[in-house]
Protein backbone atom coordinates (compact mmCIF):
# COMPACT_ATOMS: atom_id res chain seq x y z
CA UNK A 1 0.00 0.00 0.00
CA UNK A 2 1.01 3.21 -1.15
CA UNK A 3 1.54 6.30 1.09
CA UNK A 4 -1.38 8.58 1.74
CA UNK A 5 -1.46 12.15 0.40
CA UNK A 6 -3.33 14.85 1.57
CA UNK A 7 -6.19 16.40 -0.20
CA UNK A 8 -7.59 19.87 -0.36
CA UNK A 9 -9.76 19.56 2.79
CA UNK A 10 -12.40 22.33 3.81
CA UNK A 11 -10.99 24.69 6.71
CA UNK A 12 -11.91 23.64 9.85
CA UNK A 13 -12.20 25.01 13.63
CA UNK A 14 -12.45 22.86 16.30
CA UNK A 15 -14.00 24.87 19.34
CA UNK A 16 -14.56 23.88 22.88
CA UNK A 17 -16.94 24.56 24.80
CA UNK A 18 -16.12 25.23 29.23
CA UNK A 19 -13.44 22.50 29.13
CA UNK A 20 -12.93 21.17 32.41
CA UNK A 21 -9.55 19.27 32.14
CA UNK A 22 -6.68 20.72 30.93
CA UNK A 23 -4.98 17.34 29.92
CA UNK A 24 -8.16 16.47 27.76
CA UNK A 25 -7.72 19.71 25.70
CA UNK A 26 -3.82 18.89 25.50
CA UNK A 27 -4.94 15.10 24.11
CA UNK A 28 -7.30 17.21 22.16
CA UNK A 29 -4.19 19.24 20.61
CA UNK A 30 -2.35 15.99 20.36
CA UNK A 31 -5.07 14.33 17.78
CA UNK A 32 -5.69 17.55 15.74
CA UNK A 33 -2.22 17.60 14.80
CA UNK A 34 -1.75 13.97 14.15
CA UNK A 35 -5.38 14.45 11.28
CA UNK A 36 -3.77 18.08 10.06
CA UNK A 37 -5.80 20.37 12.22
CA UNK A 38 -4.60 23.63 13.64
CA UNK A 39 -6.93 25.69 14.02
CA UNK A 40 -7.84 25.56 17.94
CA UNK A 41 -10.59 27.98 19.70
CA UNK A 42 -11.47 27.57 23.18
CA UNK A 43 -14.93 29.11 25.38
CA UNK A 44 -14.15 30.01 28.82
CA UNK A 45 -11.57 27.05 29.13
CA UNK A 46 -10.02 25.80 32.31
CA UNK A 47 -6.71 26.88 33.22
CA UNK A 48 -3.76 25.07 30.78
CA UNK A 49 -0.87 23.92 33.08
CA UNK A 50 2.07 21.87 32.12
CA UNK A 51 -0.22 18.62 32.14
CA UNK A 52 -1.80 19.87 29.22
CA UNK A 53 1.26 20.46 26.80
CA UNK A 54 2.78 17.07 28.43
CA UNK A 55 -0.04 15.41 26.98
CA UNK A 56 0.18 17.31 23.64
CA UNK A 57 3.31 16.06 23.52
CA UNK A 58 4.31 17.60 19.89
CA UNK A 59 1.42 19.50 19.48
CA UNK A 60 2.32 22.40 21.77
CA UNK A 61 1.91 24.92 19.25
CA UNK A 62 -1.87 24.37 18.99
CA UNK A 63 -2.07 24.76 22.35
CA UNK A 64 -0.38 28.25 22.54
CA UNK A 65 -1.98 29.59 19.60
CA UNK A 66 -5.54 28.65 20.53
CA UNK A 67 -8.30 31.27 20.30
CA UNK A 68 -9.82 32.04 23.63
CA UNK A 69 -13.12 33.79 23.89
CA UNK A 70 -16.22 34.05 26.34
CA UNK A 71 -18.88 33.12 24.27
CA UNK A 72 -20.03 30.31 21.96
CA UNK A 73 -20.97 33.13 19.69
CA UNK A 74 -17.29 34.60 19.50
CA UNK A 75 -16.07 31.68 18.99
CA UNK A 76 -18.20 30.69 15.91
CA UNK A 77 -18.67 34.07 14.38
CA UNK A 78 -15.85 33.60 11.36
CA UNK A 79 -17.44 29.82 10.71
CA UNK A 80 -20.58 29.29 7.95
CA UNK A 81 -21.38 26.17 9.01
CA UNK A 82 -21.51 24.88 12.75
CA UNK A 83 -21.63 21.51 14.24
CA UNK A 84 -22.63 20.41 17.24
CA UNK A 85 -21.37 17.40 18.78
CA UNK A 86 -23.42 15.50 21.35
CA UNK A 87 -23.78 11.82 23.02
CA UNK A 88 -26.78 12.56 24.09
CA UNK A 89 -29.62 11.79 21.53
CA UNK A 90 -33.20 11.68 21.43
CA UNK A 91 -34.92 9.52 18.98
CA UNK A 92 -37.91 11.08 16.80
CA UNK A 93 -38.79 13.45 14.54
CA UNK A 94 -40.42 15.71 16.82
CA UNK A 95 -37.20 15.74 18.84
CA UNK A 96 -35.27 17.17 15.51
CA UNK A 97 -32.85 19.08 17.83
CA UNK A 98 -31.02 16.08 18.57
CA UNK A 99 -31.07 14.42 15.80
CA UNK A 100 -27.40 13.34 14.46
CA UNK A 101 -25.28 12.29 11.90
CA UNK A 102 -22.64 9.83 12.45
CA UNK A 103 -19.19 11.27 12.43
CA UNK A 104 -19.07 8.98 8.89
CA UNK A 105 -22.03 10.99 7.43
CA UNK A 106 -21.03 14.15 8.16
CA UNK A 107 -17.26 13.80 6.51
CA UNK A 108 -19.01 12.48 3.60
CA UNK A 109 -21.40 15.31 3.59
CA UNK A 110 -18.84 18.05 4.22
CA UNK A 111 -16.92 16.78 1.60
CA UNK A 112 -16.31 19.58 -1.52
CA UNK A 113 -17.68 22.71 1.06
CA UNK A 114 -15.58 25.66 0.76
CA UNK A 115 -16.93 27.68 3.77
CA UNK A 116 -15.45 27.65 7.23
CA UNK A 117 -16.56 25.08 9.17
CA UNK A 118 -16.80 25.14 13.36
CA UNK A 119 -16.56 21.40 15.03
CA UNK A 120 -18.09 22.60 18.47
CA UNK A 121 -17.71 20.18 21.52
CA UNK A 122 -19.13 20.61 25.12
CA UNK A 123 -17.58 19.98 28.43
CA UNK A 124 -16.76 16.66 29.74
CA UNK A 125 -19.63 16.45 32.19
CA UNK A 126 -22.46 18.28 30.87
CA UNK A 127 -22.08 18.57 27.11
CA UNK A 128 -23.29 21.07 25.09
CA UNK A 129 -26.58 23.10 25.91
CA UNK A 130 -30.07 22.71 24.38
CA UNK A 131 -29.33 26.40 23.62
CA UNK A 132 -25.97 25.87 22.17
CA UNK A 133 -27.33 22.99 20.16
CA UNK A 134 -30.09 25.12 18.78
CA UNK A 135 -27.32 27.33 17.06
CA UNK A 136 -25.91 24.63 15.09
CA UNK A 137 -26.55 23.78 11.69
CA UNK A 138 -25.58 20.10 11.53
CA UNK A 139 -25.74 17.88 15.09
CA UNK A 140 -22.78 15.06 14.84
CA UNK A 141 -23.20 12.02 17.52
CA UNK A 142 -20.65 9.22 18.06
CA UNK A 143 -22.31 5.61 18.19
CA UNK A 144 -21.42 3.42 20.55
CA UNK A 145 -22.75 0.97 23.25
CA UNK A 146 -25.90 2.01 25.43
CA UNK A 147 -24.41 1.02 28.69
CA UNK A 148 -21.57 3.70 28.15
CA UNK A 149 -22.45 5.91 25.09
CA UNK A 150 -20.70 8.85 26.32
CA UNK A 151 -17.17 8.93 25.33
CA UNK A 152 -13.89 10.88 26.70
CA UNK A 153 -13.77 14.29 24.77
CA UNK A 154 -10.62 13.94 23.61
CA UNK A 155 -11.34 10.45 22.14
CA UNK A 156 -14.43 12.33 20.75
CA UNK A 157 -12.77 14.46 19.10
CA UNK A 158 -9.80 12.08 17.80
CA UNK A 159 -13.25 9.84 15.94
CA UNK A 160 -14.49 12.96 14.33
CA UNK A 161 -11.13 14.18 13.09
CA UNK A 162 -10.39 10.85 12.13
CA UNK A 163 -13.17 10.47 9.67
CA UNK A 164 -13.13 13.59 8.45
CA UNK A 165 -9.32 13.57 7.18
CA UNK A 166 -9.72 9.73 5.74
CA UNK A 167 -12.26 11.63 3.11
CA UNK A 168 -9.20 14.17 2.45
CA UNK A 169 -6.58 11.59 1.73
CA UNK A 170 -5.54 9.40 -1.03
CA UNK A 171 -3.66 5.73 -1.07
CA UNK A 172 -2.12 5.02 -4.40
CA UNK A 173 -2.78 1.82 -4.72
CA UNK A 174 -3.39 -0.60 -8.18
CA UNK A 175 -6.01 0.41 -10.71
CA UNK A 176 -8.92 -0.39 -9.86
CA UNK A 177 -11.06 -2.39 -12.93
CA UNK A 178 -14.22 -1.07 -14.57
CA UNK A 179 -17.21 -2.30 -15.67
CA UNK A 180 -15.75 -3.61 -18.79
CA UNK A 181 -13.45 -6.02 -16.78
CA UNK A 182 -16.69 -7.03 -14.13
CA UNK A 183 -18.65 -8.20 -17.04
CA UNK A 184 -15.88 -9.96 -19.20
CA UNK A 185 -15.02 -12.11 -16.20
CA UNK A 186 -18.58 -12.95 -15.71
CA UNK A 187 -18.95 -14.15 -19.17
CA UNK A 188 -15.61 -16.26 -18.62
CA UNK A 189 -17.08 -17.83 -15.45
CA UNK A 190 -20.42 -18.67 -17.03
CA UNK A 191 -18.38 -20.24 -20.12
CA UNK A 192 -16.40 -22.28 -17.30
CA UNK A 193 -19.79 -23.85 -16.02
CA UNK A 194 -20.86 -24.53 -19.45
CA UNK A 195 -17.92 -26.14 -20.69
CA UNK A 196 -17.96 -28.39 -17.63
CA UNK A 197 -21.63 -28.97 -17.62
CA UNK A 198 -22.57 -27.32 -14.75
CA UNK A 199 -26.28 -28.73 -13.48
CA UNK A 200 -28.73 -25.80 -15.10
CA UNK A 201 -30.86 -25.14 -11.93
CA UNK A 202 -27.83 -24.35 -10.15
CA UNK A 203 -26.56 -22.48 -12.48
CA UNK A 204 -28.52 -18.98 -12.05
CA UNK A 205 -27.48 -18.75 -8.24
CA UNK A 206 -23.76 -20.14 -8.46
CA UNK A 207 -23.57 -17.11 -11.25
CA UNK A 208 -25.09 -14.41 -9.14
CA UNK A 209 -22.77 -15.67 -5.92
CA UNK A 210 -19.56 -15.44 -7.64
CA UNK A 211 -20.70 -11.63 -9.10
CA UNK A 212 -21.48 -10.87 -5.34
CA UNK A 213 -17.99 -12.64 -3.87
CA UNK A 214 -15.56 -10.25 -6.46
CA UNK A 215 -17.75 -7.48 -6.05
CA UNK A 216 -17.04 -7.69 -2.10
CA UNK A 217 -13.55 -8.69 -3.13
CA UNK A 218 -12.68 -5.55 -5.19
CA UNK A 219 -9.63 -6.77 -7.23
CA UNK A 220 -7.38 -4.50 -9.36
CA UNK A 221 -7.43 -4.11 -13.68
CA UNK A 222 -4.24 -7.05 -12.73
CA UNK A 223 -6.29 -9.52 -10.71
CA UNK A 224 -9.32 -9.25 -12.62
CA UNK A 225 -7.19 -10.29 -15.99
CA UNK A 226 -5.16 -12.81 -14.42
CA UNK A 227 -8.37 -14.87 -13.23
CA UNK A 228 -10.15 -14.14 -16.48
CA UNK A 229 -6.32 -16.01 -17.86
CA UNK A 230 -7.44 -18.66 -15.91
CA UNK A 231 -11.09 -19.17 -16.83
CA UNK A 232 -10.30 -18.91 -20.40
CA UNK A 233 -7.63 -21.24 -20.49
CA UNK A 234 -9.34 -23.89 -18.12
CA UNK A 235 -12.28 -23.10 -20.82
CA UNK A 236 -10.34 -23.72 -23.89
CA UNK A 237 -8.73 -26.71 -22.51
CA UNK A 238 -11.73 -28.47 -21.21
CA UNK A 239 -13.66 -27.93 -24.74
CA UNK A 240 -10.79 -29.37 -26.45
CA UNK A 241 -11.01 -32.69 -24.17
Amino acid sequence: MGAAVPDAMPQFKVVLVGPRVDGNVGAVARSMANFGFAELCMVRPCELTEEAFRRAKHAGDILRGAQVVQSFEEAVADCFHVVGTSGKVTPGEKHYIRIPLSPREFAERVEGVEEKVALVFGPEDTGLTQEELARCDVLVSIPAHEDYPVLNLSHAVAIVLYELYQRHIHISSPRKAGESEREMLQRFFDELLDAIDYPEFRRERTSVMFRRMMGRAMPSKWEFHTIMGVFGDATKIIRGR
